[in-house]
């Protein structure tokens, strides 16, 4: 069994098909599917089911994956440590992280991170949910994780990240007095632009509604975050917004208001035990000192 095996399988179950996986990995796909039939004939048995419109695991591919995730990662810090005692510097770094939180404060924690370790490629992977989140760390995944702090992380490791203002923003007509406050009980009186069950901002405006005993009055649900700041600026709705989000739609003509009391939100940084490779401690020790 070659590594380059384990990367063409993992490559092929994460983009769901042979084409798609040697287009990523700029390779011919009649090399890639070779190195997946030498594979197979090792095993001695399928690990894809080849279907017209793409592939499924079988069972014995279903039971490789995790496997196969993890010796490629043991690889990756293997080579990483030896580059790290030889000075060359590179690695990789892989992190999964919730939507909200990677646009901040991941994003300006990975701009400090390449400035101090530019060789170090990053790969964020977004699961939406928290608690997926902490599951793919556990599962050896990806080595570092950013959740809620709300979110159960018993078997892991991790730091608080500092915590984070949360604002809504309303379309710029929007008859709301003037001034830069609003109330719990005028934001649940506002049509609302959310996000599904089970997201952070909508944990907290479904907080919010219920201390008041009301439902939320919800004009737009959408899983398209993408989608919220145009639907507020096209007159649809109010969102709550983490402040950078908020931010940039103030920019583009929102108006952006603080919820009082403040709605505040815990970031978490978490990881498995165990010795980490040298770019993921590198960006813990980063992450500790902000």
């Amino acid at each position: 069994m070659e590594r380059r095996q384990l990367e063409y399988f993992v490559a092929v179950v994460e983009h769901g098909g042979f084409t798609a996986a040697a287009v990523a990995l700029h390779v011919a796909q009649p090399s890639l599917s070779h190195a997946i039939r030498s594979l197979e004939r090792e095993f001695g048995g399928a690990l894809f089911h080849r279907l017209p419109h793409g592939v499924v695991l079988t069972a014995a591919g279903e039971s490789l994956v995790r496997p196969a995730q993890q010796v490629l990662r043991d690889l990756s810090t293997a080579g990483s440590l030896v580059r790290e005692v030889l000075g060359l510097g590179g690695g990789r770094l892989d992190i999964v992280s919730q939507t909200t939180l990677s646009v901040d404060p991941l994003a300006a924690m990975l701009g400090h991170f390449h400035r101090a370790h530019p060789k170090v490629s990053v790969r964020v992977v977004d699961p939406e949910r928290g608690p997926a989140v902490a599951l793919m760390v556990a599962a050896g995944q990806c080595e570092l994780g950013l959740v809620d702090a709300s979110v159960t992380t018993a078997d892991l490791r991790g730091i608080d990240l500092p915590e984070q203002e949360m604002h809504v923003v309303l379309p710029a007509d929007h008859p709301h007095p003037a001034g830069d406050t609003i109330t719990s009980r005028e934001l649940a009186a506002l049509d609302l632009i959310v996000t599904p069950p089970g997201t952070e901002t909508r944990a907290a405006v479904d907080d919010v509604c219920t201390a008041l005993g009301v439902a939320p009055r919800i004009a737009v649900e959408t899983a398209h975050r993408a989608m919220i700041v145009p639907l507020v600026l096209s007159g649809v709705g109010a969102a709550l917004l983490p402040a950078s989000m908020a931010r940039d739609a103030a920019l583009r003509g929102a108006r952006m208001l603080s919820h009082r009391p403040r709605l505040l939100r815990h970031g978490r940084l978490v990881w498995r035990s165990g010795p980490l490779s040298p770019a993921a401690q590198a960006f813990v020790d980063l992450a500790s000192v902000q």
